[in-house]
C-alpha cells in the first residue's frame, strides 16, 4: 500500500405527482430483487481503453461530475460515463437500498453497454458501491478510485440524517415560479443546513412536475437504510487490481485507522490526500482531482 460530445440515456421517467418524497411507480414490479435500469450520460472519447464510470455520493447525482467528465475525456481520451444511483437523480426508486443492490444495478448497466471492463471512480456512497463491485466482480474492473471514503463504517452520519430530516420538512406551495420555490426551499433548509454550498448541493434535487415541487431523491428509502449506507459489506477475498484512495486532507473519512482494512481488501492501494480539500474533493479542488485521476490511469 502506497501513500501518496454528450448523449443522455434516461431509461425510466419519474412519476413525481404523488407528493414530497413519493416513489415513482416502476414497470413490471422492478425494485426489490432485480437490478434497476440506471440513468446515465455518455461522454464519448476516442481511446480504446476501458471507460471511466463515475458514481456520485449520497443525495448527489450524475450531474455532479459533468465538468470533470468533459475534462477527463479531453485529458485521457477515454470514454466517460456518469451514472445516477437507484433512488437518486433520474434513476428509478426502490425500497431496497444496499451496496449489493447498487452493485447489481451497475453490473446490469455494464452488460447492457457491452463493457467487459471499466475504471470505477466513486465518491462517498458511490465509492463504497465501486469497492463492492470490484470485490464481487474483479473481472469487470480494470482499476478503482475511491474518493474520500474507506471500506469501513463512515463517520458524520448525523449530518446526513439532519439534512434528510430538514428536506422532509420542506413545504412548497404549488403553481409558483421555480426561482421562488428554490428560494423558499433554501430558507426552510437554512436552520439545519448552515453551509451555503451544502444547501445548493441539496437543492439540485428539487424538481417540478405539473406545477408541484418535490425532491427527486427517495428520502424514505435512504433514511430507512442509513445504517447500511454508512456501513460496508463484509468481504474476505481482496481486489488485487490497481486502486487509488483519493481523499481530502480536511476530511475525516479516510484516516490512519482505516489503513489496515484498506490494505487487507485492496493490497495494491495507493492513498493520496489532496491539500485543502474536504469531503467533496472533486468540487473543492477540481484541477488537482483531475490530475490525480489522469496520473493514476498512466500507472501500469
Amino acid at each position: 500500500m502506497r501513500h501518496q460530445p454528450v448523449s443522455e440515456h434516461l431509461p425510466v421517467s419519474l412519476s413525481l405527482s404523488a407528493g414530497w418524497g413519493a416513489r415513482p411507480r416502476l414497470p413490471g414490479g422492478l425494485g426489490r430483487g432485480r437490478p434497476l435500469p440506471l440513468s446515465y450520460v455518455v461522454f464519448d472519447g476516442p481511446a480504446p481503453q476501458p471507460p471511466l464510470v463515475f458514481l456520485h455520493g449520497l443525495l448527489g447525482s450524475k450531474s455532479n461530475f459533468r465538468a470533470i467528465a468533459r475534462a477527463l475525456v479531453q485529458r485521457s481520451g477515454r470514454k466517460v460515463l456518469t451514472v445516477d444511483a437507484r433512488n437518486h437523480g433520474e434513476s428509478p426508486h426502490s425500497p431496497t437500498m444496499s451496496y449489493e443492490a447498487m452493485s447489481l444495478d451497475l453490473q446490469r448497466l455494464l452488460h447492457q453497454l457491452h463493457f467487459p471492463k471499466c475504471v470505477l471512480v466513486g465518491h462517498s456512497m458511490g465509492g463504497k458501491t465501486a469497492m463492492t463491485l470490484a470485490l464481487q466482480r474483479p473481472d469487470l474492473v480494470e482499476r478503482l478510485v475511491s474518493v474520500d471514503i474507506s471500506p469501513t463504517e463512515s463517520v458524520a452520519v448525523t449530518d446526513f440524517l439532519a439534512y434528510i430530516s430538514a428536506m422532509r420538512r420542506v413545504s412548497i406551495p404549488s403553481g409558483i415560479p421555480r426561482s421562488t420555490a428554490r428560494r423558499l426551499a433554501e430558507d426552510q433548509l437554512r436552520p439545519a443546513v448552515q453551509v451555503s454550498a451544502v444547501r445548493q448541493f441539496l437543492l439540485t434535487n428539487l424538481v417540478e412536475a405539473e406545477g408541484r415541487y418535490m425532491w427527486r431523491v427517495n428520502l424514505e428509502a435512504i433514511s430507512h437504510h442509513m445504517a447500511n449506507i454508512m456501513g460496508f459489506p463484509v468481504f474476505q477475498a481482496p481486489y488485487s487490481g490497481p486502486t487509488l484512495f483519493l481523499a481530502g486532507s480536511d476530511s475525516p473519512y479516510v484516516s490512519s485507522e482505516d489503513y489496515p482494512e484498506i490494505e487487507r481488501l485492496f493490497p495494491e492501494a495507493e492513498i493520496q490526500y489532496i491539500p485543502g480539500a474536504g469531503h467533496w474533493v472533486h468540487a473543492d479542488k477540481s484541477q488537482e482531482f483531475i490530475t490525480a485521476i489522469c496520473n493514476f490511469l498512466l500507472l501500469p
